[in-house]
């Protein structure tokens, strides 16, 4: 069974094009993501929830499933250890193909990549914290390592490159603990500027 999916994004509104081009490919089936939200795409987790041997996800285009190049691979990988294709119109790949599966042998190469950059952000993040003395103690409760992964976190939160899945991932930190440190770190970025001033 083809199954389609559709997503808007910040330039593109409207399904419309989506859906003539899914159901000219014939999708008996399509999920449309009407919401834009980088995060939580509910259409999404339905359709792989509903998934099985057979099957073959449709999109558009590649930019419209995955979040990041990290997580589209993901999802491709989960979906080949279930026997799913993923065909792109746009791009004209298809995985069941040997010339689909060699592109996205490329796309992993990719996403290695893109994990050495985070890593790289993530280890010039604690040695610009390290430099403005963010790691002198003031606050207790947490442990000298637990405050560089605190200021790691800050920095890169305000990267928009990265999810918070993706931080959480390079960090090895729960959810709760990310918010717990991001915000001890705030706290403590503003009484370092405060204490500048006087």
């Amino acid at each position: 069974m083809k199954i389609g999916y559709a997503r808007v994004s910040s330039m593109d509104q409207k399904l419309e094009l989506q859906l003539a081009a899914l159901e000219k490919y014939g999708c008996q089936k399509i999920y449309q993501e009407k919401k834009r939200a980088v995060k939580e795409r509910p259409e999404l987790e339905k359709m792989n929830a509903h998934l099985r041997e057979g099957d073959t996800v449709v999109v558009w285009k590649l930019d419209r499933l995955g979040r990041s190049l990290r997580h589209l691979i993901n999802l491709v990988n989960d979906y080949k250890e279930h026997d799913i294709p993923l065909v792109s119109i746009n791009d004209n790949i298809d995985t069941s193909t040997p010339q689909g599966r060699l592109i996205f042998n490329l796309f992993a190469t990719f996403a290695e990549f893109e994990r050495e950059l985070i890593s790289e952000r993530t280890k010039a993040g604690l040695k610009a914290a390290r430099a403005k003395g963010h790691f002198a103690g003031r606050k207790p409760g947490l442990t000298t390592e637990a405050k560089k992964k605190a200021w790691a976190a800050l920095h890169l939160s305000r990267d928009s490159q990265f999810s918070v899945s993706e931080i959480l991932k390079q960090l090895s930190i729960s959810k709760a603990t990310y918010y717990r440190y991001v915000e001890w770190a705030k706290q403590d970025e503003a009484g370092h500027k405060n204490k500048g001033k006087y």
